[in-house]
């Protein structure tokens, strides 16, 4: 389980460097604690080595459990003395504040644009300010940031949407308002990708490849400026995560990741109402309570993934659900089955679940940071100095994250 030594590193030219180096170091050796998915993997092998951690954990009353869903410095601290490892996360997840003063639309002229989109695109122009090249909007829907961003832009503001609807409402409303936004109908992982000149590149929550081409791309075009807030790292074609940059390629400690692994990085507890809360956790139970139930009929601890199931379902009991997931698998039932029992052991198996997940929670924002990391230290082995921190509070939306990177004059790639 111990992760074999790495090769020596060469001297870090940057910190960002020796930041991705410390966070790889750390996730790598407690990758044990968040790689098994605790609704797949009943007892994960670290409940057998730590199993007073897992005690703690499973004894946790409904509102401590609440309470630590959305508090993850709190968890953080009352885990330490079990876990002496997570003395080092606040030091690890320690990164600059880069907002200034936000700058959104004004309400009236934000159309269509949801509340929450106009504050998070006025809080990352505040962070831009100034602009001193043209700008594109990547992936730029109706282009609410490149209207954002528009006034503090000496020169053109375009933007790039595949969605040629989008396109076309994002240029009424850029008329009506007298905005110097242009948009185009353009798949930006197109192989023919026409890139314009010297642009500086922004994407507020561009999902996964789409973010990674843009990255990617902009290096090669030498492009100025670089400004991206990254969403959604599994929305990937990719089976595995590849890492850009040669540090992490070479130097990488982590085991390899699926999209689902990705997907730890931005789950995040979503305060829902209380109809839909209880029939989450109906649809939990249920799940688990047939999983348990196709492990003994079948003698395989394995997880069997079973697809969305039609909502007529919901009205129908556990024992109907049950019927349609073993027809699904193709996992015959007996006769007498005591759905009682698996029932029950669905329930225990959900409150298990839900205490389990917030010690592997405690890993989303590492693993995230991680990544961002890796873009960093790509920018600057592209010839980049980079800016890393976060833009607005994570109340407005967890994933507050910006790169901003401006090309060195005079500094060829190397």
């Amino acid at each position: 389980m111990t992760p074999a030594p790495a090769p020596e590193i060469p001297p870090a030219k940057t910190d960002w460097r020796e930041r991705w180096l410390a966070m790889d170091r750390w996730l790598a050796a407690q990758h044990a604690f968040w790689l098994p998915v605790p609704f797949a993997t009943p007892e994960p092998g670290w409940t057998r080595e730590q199993p007073a951690l897992a005690r703690w954990l499973e004894a946790l009353d409904e509102a401590s459990v609440a309470v630590y869903e959305t508090d993850g410095a709190a968890l953080t601290e009352a885990l330490a003395p079990l876990l002496p490892a997570l003395a080092e996360r606040r030091a690890l997840l320690d990164l600059p504040f880069l907002g200034g003063t936000p700058d959104p639309l004004p309400e009236t002229q934000a159309v269509d644009m949801p509340g929450r989109k106009r504050l998070q695109s006025g809080a990352l122009a505040g962070a831009l300010k100034p602009l001193a090249h043209p700008v594109l909007d990547w992936c730029c829907g109706k282009g609410h940031l490149a209207r954002t961003l528009a006034p503090h832009v000496d020169g053109p503001v375009s933007g790039f949407e595949w969605d040629a609807a989008l396109v076309r409402d994002g240029n009424d409303l850029a008329r009506r308002y007298h905005d110097h936004v242009t948009l185009q109908h353009q798949d930006v992982l197109a192989d023919d990708l026409p890139w314009p000149d010297a642009h500086h590149g922004v994407a507020l929550h561009a999902c996964g490849d789409l973010h990674r081409r843009l990255i990617r791309g902009a290096a090669t075009q030498c492009w100025p400026r670089l400004s991206v807030s990254p969403c959604c790292f599994h929305l990937t074609g990719e089976a595995r995560y590849t890492p850009l940059s040669r540090l992490a390629a070479d130097h990488s400690r982590m085991p390899e990741l699926s999209r689902a692994m990705l997907r730890l990085a931005v789950r995040e507890t979503v305060t829902a109402p209380a109809r839909v809360r209880r029939q989450t956790v109906q649809q939990q139970v249920w799940r688990l309570g047939f999983d348990a139930l196709q492990r003994h009929l079948r003698g395989v601890e394995e997880y069997l993934p079973v697809p969305s199931h039609p909502t007529r379902l919901n009205h129908e009991g556990f024992a109907a659900f049950c019927r349609w997931a073993a027809d699904r698998r193709g996992v015959p039932l007996p006769h007498d089955v005591d759905w009682d029992r698996w029932l029950a052991e669905g329930g225990r198996r959900q409150r298990q679940v839900r205490r389990h997940e917030l010690l592997r929670h405690l890993f989303r924002r590492p693993l995230e940071v991680w990544m961002v990391l890796d873009y960093a230290v790509f920018l600057e082995e592209r010839g980049y100095r980079v800016r890393l921190g976060t833009f607005c509070e994570r109340a407005l939306t967890p994933r507050n994250l910006l790169l901003d990177a401006e090309r060195v004059p005079a500094q060829g790639l190397r």
